[in-house]
């Protein structure tokens, strides 16, 4: 019996490591090397299955040459890693933002929308959650910069030379403005969603970030997750959302308020066709 609870734990422990250095590699050029690597092994035990010895030969070989070219070609993200561990990211439960903190942040950010909101001008916000976004945060403009209503709404003021792109922002920081996204193309989406909320919708089909969009058009609020949309959130919803993406819990009393709050925040379907006026 000790062995077999022996055995779960030791099992536990390393799918957790490994769980947690996959998310550390995610959204760098290290995810495709690790993708490489997995197809050479599979084509390695295909090859040594079937008898191959010239074919296995050789991916033996390229397979022990790669053990020595990670450590240099990637050694950035290697260090960033352990950075990372080294700051105490590496942990099994995440820590909870106080709630007095988080309504600092959520204050920032919810007047800047209701700014830009109210004067119509264009925004896209990218919050990053479990999945790292460094591939898009890497090539655009990094600020690491505290996160402020009036450098939220200088960025996407129509004159600065950021405004055009997104930002990308975590629970501390912004980390980067001016970042491009990638665009989703799936056939349900209406014709008539402009570049931001296409950019919005691709983004959040291949992480799990939150984005939030400003429309220039029409001045509303939008919001992508996990490649749906809901168009024109209140500033109820979004002070919800903004809070429980920065502390992770919220106050709830009685029942009937429990089930609105349900209501507010599983909201998000599938996008259906506008019949008209482009939203950009």
């Amino acid at each position: 019996m000790l062995s077999n609870f022996r055995n779960v734990i030791d099992i536990a422990i390393v799918s957790f490591l490994i769980y947690r250095i996959l998310v550390l590699l995610t959204g760098t050029r290290a995810v495709q090397l690790v993708k490489g690597v997995f197809i050479l092994i599979i084509i390695s035990l295909a090859a040594n299955f079937l008898q191959m010895r010239l074919l296995t030969w050789f991916l033996n070989n390229s397979l022990w040459a790669l053990g020595f070219a990670i450590p240099i070609v990637f050694q950035p993200e290697l260090r960033k890693m352990l950075e990372e561990l080294g700051r105490g990211q590496f942990y099994l439960l995440k820590r909870q933002m106080s709630e007095d903190e988080a309504e600092i942040r959520v204050n920032q950010i919810a007047g800047a929308l209701s700014y830009l909101k109210a004067h119509k001008i264009g925004a896209l916000l990218v919050f990053q959650q479990d999945v790292a976004l460094g591939e898009y945060s890497d090539t655009a403009i990094h600020l690491h910069s505290n996160i402020t209503q009036e450098l939220l709404i200088s960025i996407f003021w129509k004159d600065n030379p950021l405004h055009d792109g997104a930002i990308i922002l975590n629970r501390r920081e912004i980390i980067a403005g001016g970042c491009y996204l990638p665009l989703a193309d799936a056939p349900e989406i209406s014709r008539w969603y402009g570049t931001r909320h296409r950019a919005a919708l691709g983004i959040s089909e291949v992480s799990d970030a939150m984005v939030m969009i400003v429309s220039e058009e029409r001045g509303d609020i939008s919001l992508a997750k996990r490649g749906h949309l809901q168009k024109d959130i209140s500033d109820e919803q979004v002070r919800k959302l903004l809070m429980l993406y920065f502390s992770g819990i919220q106050r709830v009393k009685g029942w009937a308020k429990f089930l609105k709050i349900l209501q507010d925040l599983f909201w998000v379907t599938k996008t259906k066709s506008e019949s008209g006026g482009l939203v950009k």
